[in-house]
């Protein structure tokens, strides 16, 4: 029987088909899909910050672009993934406050390009993204024909 693993805010889950993996709420938060596109296994991990190194209370790996995508990368591996069948597919990385604080208003930004920094460092190409702008999404990724499901804020539905 298929099932739908729901990704909390700075959570990972890992799924093989016909289970899928969704995260709503993806506003500045980032959603990295990785998957093996041999084996099908894949991974959803929701990124809500871009670098562990700028904050105190950082031991959960999986909030920062910078530690959580390492971290979704060794679980797949460990789970049997080949590394060099790596793909991946994001999503978010959305401008949600109308201010332009630094600190603040570029976070969808500096999330995007962390998650694309090390992305590359791990020698995973990414297939496809649907990042910025200013509307909030929920992701769903089929592992089975390798889909990603967004759905925008306003209800627009569509698959990268």
């Amino acid at each position: 029987m298929e099932k739908t693993l729901k990704v909390g805010i700075a959570d990972m889950k890992l799924c093989d088909p016909p289970d899928k993996v969704t995260t709503i709420g993806l506003g500045s938060c980032v959603g990295v899909c990785i998957y093996d596109k041999v084996k099908k296994c894949s991974g959803l991990v929701h990124i809500m910050l871009p670098d562990s190194t700028r904050i105190r209370q950082n031991q959960n790996k999986l909030k920062f672009a910078d530690t959580g995508v390492d971290e979704l990368v060794k679980a797949l591996v460990a789970r049997g993934a080949y590394k060099g069948n790596l793909r991946a597919k994001i999503a978010g990385g959305a401008k949600i406050f109308k201010f332009s604080a630094e600190n603040l208003g570029g976070i969808g930004d500096q999330n995007t390009e962390m998650v694309k920094k090390k992305l590359v460092e791990n020698g995973i190409k990414i297939v496809a993204e649907d990042c910025g702008g200013t509307a909030g999404r929920t992701i769903t990724f089929n592992p089975e024909n390798f889909e990603l499901l967004v759905v925008t804020a306003s209800r627009n539905s569509y698959t990268i």
